[in-house]
């Protein structure tokens, strides 16, 4: 009897242990405008409400690519794009993006039947599960890279294209021991990012970022630092 006790106590210690830590997964953020909140990481998904602006929500997860996040608001769950979710990343608040998600905690998760069934049994779309598209992760369609030197100085570019939309670009020069890049990025929702780092032989480098939203609202820094 006892041991049937301790074993039932041990079971409820370690089942609160795991609602703690699927609770400390997500992530707090405020929809940066009004949207809708989807049953499925894609516009084919029938909408569940609208989001306002401003509203605190709270991120479960993303899918592969961090286009789509799984968020609760409310007492509602669904999915909503990335470039709709603002959060704070190092005192600052800014829209979430791929780089950025891991850096604030946010992990990947799936979209599949499981999820469907136990969030909108109560849905009058519920049973056409197979009438919606599939989630399918982005991947890139299109890369090009090249290099040019003439006259002791090279010129290096480089770029892609996502499925969904968005591109990257990037420019490396250097000559005399002295090395410019940038680097300019562009979501399928808007928003861009651009990095430019400079470095010369027994100077050190110095990096400019700035990042704006698909919404507005602008972030940028700059370091400084030496390469012996």
């Amino acid at each position: 009897m006892l041991r049937t006790r301790l074993f039932i106590a041990a079971a409820i210690i370690a089942f609160a242990l795991a609602g703690m830590s699927v609770a400390q997964a997500a992530t707090t953020g405020i929809a940066t405008a009004n949207v809708n909140l989807r049953a499925g990481p894609s516009t084919g998904y029938p909408a569940i409400t609208v989001v306002p602006a401003g509203t605190a929500i709270l991120t479960h997860g993303c899918v592969a690519g961090y286009g789509w996040c799984d968020i609760a608001f409310g007492p509602y769950r669904g999915w909503v794009a990335a470039s709709y979710i603002q959060v704070v990343y190092r005192g600052a608040p800014v829209v979430l993006s791929a780089p950025l998600a891991p850096a604030v905690g946010i992990t990947v998760v799936t979209f599949n039947r499981v999820y469907w069934d136990t969030y909108y049994r109560a849905y009058p779309w519920y049973g056409r599960w197979a009438a919606y598209p599939p989630y399918v992760p982005p991947r890139i369609t299109s890369a090009n890279r090249s290099v040019t030197c003439a006259g002791g100085a090279c010129v290096g570019t480089s770029g892609a294209s996502g499925r969904y939309g968005g591109s990257t670009a990037q420019t490396r020069t250097c000559t005399g021991g002295a090395c410019t890049s940038t680097r300019v990025t562009e979501g399928p929702n808007g928003g861009t990012a651009a990095r430019t780092r400079n470095c010369a032989a027994g100077l050190g480098c110095t990096t400019n970022r700035a990042v704006v939203g698909p919404s507005g609202g602008t972030r940028t820094g700059s370091r400084s630092f030496q390469r012996w």
